[in-house]
Formats: C-alpha cells, sequence, structure tokens
C-alpha cells in the first residue's frame, strides 16, 4: 500500500511539473538578424553548385618577374559558362573594373582604371580596333 501511495504522489507530482513547465512556453520568436557577416570569401552559386559571384580578399604576392602586387579586394560577376565577365578591384594602390564581352568572345572588353595618380579607359573590339582614353 505504501509503494501505491508513492506511485500516486510522484505521478501527481509530475503532473504538476508538467503543466508548470507548458504554463511557461512563450512563442518562438526569431532572434534579429545579426549585424556583421564575416568570413574571408563569398561565393555564390546556382542551383547546380557553379560559382556566379565571388568576392574575396587576395595576399600581396610578388610575380616571377620581381614586380609586387598588393592586397587586393576583388569582386567576380561569372556566366553560367564560367567566364568572370564583369571583375571589380581595389587595393591602396589602384582600383578598376572591366567589362568583358560574351562567352564566344577573346578580345573585347572594357577597362576602366586609376592607378596611383591617373586614370584611363580601354576599349578594344574582336576585330583587333582599340581604343586608349587618358585625359
Amino acid at each position: 500500500m505504501k509503494m501505491q501511495r508513492f506511485l500516486v504522489v510522484l505521478t501527481l507530482l509530475n503532473l504538476t511539473l508538467l503543466a508548470f513547465s507548458l504554463a511557461q512556453t512563450r512563442p518562438a520568436v526569431a532572434e534579429g538578424a545579426p549585424q556583421v557577416l564575416r568570413g574571408r570569401a563569398l561565393e555564390i552559386v546556382d542551383e547546380r553548385g557553379r560559382v556566379r559571384a565571388s568576392l574575396s580578399v587576395l595576399p600581396a604576392t610578388t610575380q616571377p618577374n620581381g614586380e609586387s602586387v598588393p592586397e587586393t579586394v576583388l569582386l567576380r560577376l561569372i556566366t553560367e559558362r564560367g567566364r568572370p565577365s564583369v571583375k571589380i578591384s581595389a587595393s591602396e594602390q589602384a582600383a578598376g573594373a572591366s567589362l568583358a564581352g560574351p562567352s564566344g568572345t577573346k578580345d573585347t572588353y572594357v577597362i576602366v582604371q586609376a592607378s596611383g595618380t591617373t586614370s584611363s579607359l580601354r576599349l578594344r573590339n574582336e576585330d583587333g580596333r582599340e581604343q586608349l582614353v587618358k585625359p
């Protein structure tokens, strides 16, 4: 009899605790959006997993000819065939943007560049005609 009474009291205690915890529930509320997204690079991919846009910080390097290339931030927009058609770059020494022609072309592009104290605009067609504009 003592055991049965103990089990009844324990069951009533568990039901009381359950009722109390259910009464304390609050509606689920999503946290606010994070203020900053941090990382070394960002890639946006299409439904097939191919990179279609990337944003990265390229470290400073020295080329085989001894020329030093500063740390650069580079944004690339890439076509469905994998061609980086739009590039925008920025470093302490220079900034620029290039627009390449469609995937079937090799030499059609526009380059806008500001390097040091000079700027330029280079236009090139697939037929080899080119124009360089400097102020």
